[in-house]
């Protein structure tokens, strides 16, 4: 039997944004430690995504001291993004049927964005004292997640890409579908079935696959849309009219993780 390792962990600070690979990362009660704790939001608090802004492919994100650095790629502009904010101001923001209160970052950090994306709005951060429950449902506890569209975690296999783009003319890049967790090791859409599951010492729980939008049809690089990937996609991974790619994560406890490390699948489900 393979043996299967954790070959990539990923985090998108701001939601919508360039994500940031990383070497480890510390599992905090809503994720990955700044995984989408920082989101875009129009003037009247709606949440902003590639869904409808193809346009936000262009800022990407690295660390630096004390925040995150910015650049917005068209412009060679770029602004740091502070790990903690001073502001007062909170808003109610709504993020997919959930309205939860925010913070604005700062002024100048708004009218950065508002300045490369032609249109009123503001950076918010989600703090400690706000609470969004997990899709309606607590499946263990009453868990909470950040401005993530629903759960903390998202894995997708190595192996599952490689299939999708044995069957694509315009092969994609796995930034077309933002994972938390790139494993290897396994087969083609092996993850769908593991239930329980420990990477490295921290025991995870599968809990939904994920239903996949236009955000996957974007080059991560350019902004151009492509419909191909959806369209085949939806010939072998549809369910109750829903393209499947990837399977949602719930944890079931805190700590760090790194890459190599080993999974161990615990229980599967009978698909």
């Amino acid at each position: 039997m393979n043996e299967i390792i954790l070959s990539g962990i990923y985090i998108y600070p701001v939601k919508s944004l360039g994500g940031i690979s990383l070497e480890s990362s510390e599992v905090v009660e809503r994720g990955l430690k700044y995984d989408r704790r920082w989101m875009l939001v129009d003037e009247n608090g709606l949440f902003i995504t590639q869904r409808k802004f193809s346009k936000l492919v262009h800022f990407k994100l690295s660390f630096a001291e004390n925040g995150f650095e910015v650049l917005h790629k068209t412009t060679n502009d770029k602004i740091v993004i502070p790990f903690e904010t001073d502001s007062t101001e909170t808003i109610t923001v709504n993020v997919w049927n959930d309205f939860v209160k925010a913070k604005v970052v700062s002024e100048k950090i708004s009218n950065w964005f508002t300045k490369k994306l032609d249109m009123k709005c503001n950076l918010v951060f989600m703090d400690e004292d706000s609470i969004r429950k997990v899709e309606n449902k607590p499946w263990v506890t009453d868990e909470i997640v950040s401005f993530a569209d629903a759960y903390p975690f998202l894995i997708i296999s190595e192996e599952s890409l490689t299939d999708l783009n044995s069957r694509l003319i315009d092969k994609v890049e796995m930034d077309r579908f933002r994972p938390n967790f790139v494993v290897t090791g396994c087969n083609a859409y092996e993850e769908d079935e593991w239930s329980e599951f420990k990477i490295g010492g921290l025991n995870f729980k599968g809990v939904k696959s994920c239903a996949r939008c236009v955000i996957t049809t974007i080059d991560q690089n350019s902004g151009e849309k492509n419909s191909e990937t959806l369209n085949i996609l939806s010939t072998f991974r549809n369910t109750d009219n829903k393209i499947m790619f990837g399977m949602n994560l719930l944890h079931l406890c805190n700590g760090r993780l790194s890459l190599y490390d080993k999974i161990e699948v615990i229980k599967r489900k009978i698909i």
